[in-house]
């Protein structure tokens, strides 16, 4: 299964839950005027993998930068995305940035790692404070985007999904009580 097979999977069992499923069933073209370019420089790339490594730091797996989920974020905006999201997006980043900066007087690249996970939180809670007054019409808070795209990228890389998950590459025939110990990894999708 190649990783777009994976994501349209996701987005399906998800129910549409991730910013931007609808595209995932269609082929993840939106044709939006937005330019997106500047997420595919070095500088924005390094800074998203930063942000995503900060949600899902390495442990005794690889974390989110060694899924290179910064790249990954800046094709699923570019395309999966809607103009609206995308922009919210975009301006998100630097949203992040200002907030870094207002916080601990220095941008979130130069944070250490306590500052960075302290940041994280507080806009996480943010994010979901807006998401129970959101409505329908109101555009998606830009830490939802991030997160959701830093943990579904991260889960559909081979890094994730071999590392972080239990893979069966190909699988034999169906165990509905395969045996569960408090404590194993997930399976992943094969």
């Amino acid at each position: 299964m190649n990783r777009r097979d994976a994501i349209s999977r996701v987005g399906l069992i998800l129910g549409g839950a991730v910013i931007g499923a609808e595209f995932f069933v269609s082929g993840c073209k939106s044709g939006g005027s937005v330019n997106t370019d500047d997420l595919f420089s070095k500088e924005t790339t390094a800074y998203m993998n930063e942000i995503g490594e900060t949600i899902l730091p390495a442990t005794s797996t690889p974390g989110a930068k060694a899924a290179n989920v910064g790249g990954f974020m800046a094709i699923m905006v570019r395309d999966c995305y809607t103009d609206a999201d995308q922009k919210v997006f975009k301006k998100g980043l630097a949203q992040l940035d200002e907030a870094s900066d207002k916080k601990f007087n220095k941008k979130f690249m130069d944070a250490d790692a306590k500052q960075r996970t302290e940041l994280l939180t507080q806009l996480d809670k943010e994010a979901k404070d807006y998401a129970k007054t959101k409505k329908p019409e109101d555009p998606n808070h830009y830490f939802t985007m991030i997160k959701q795209l830093t943990l579904l990228g991260y889960f559909t890389s081979e890094v994730g999904a071999t590392k972080a998950l239990r893979y069966v590459p190909v699988p034999g025939k169906y165990i509905g009580d395969y045996p569960y110990k408090k404590g194993d990894k997930a399976w992943a999708l094969s």
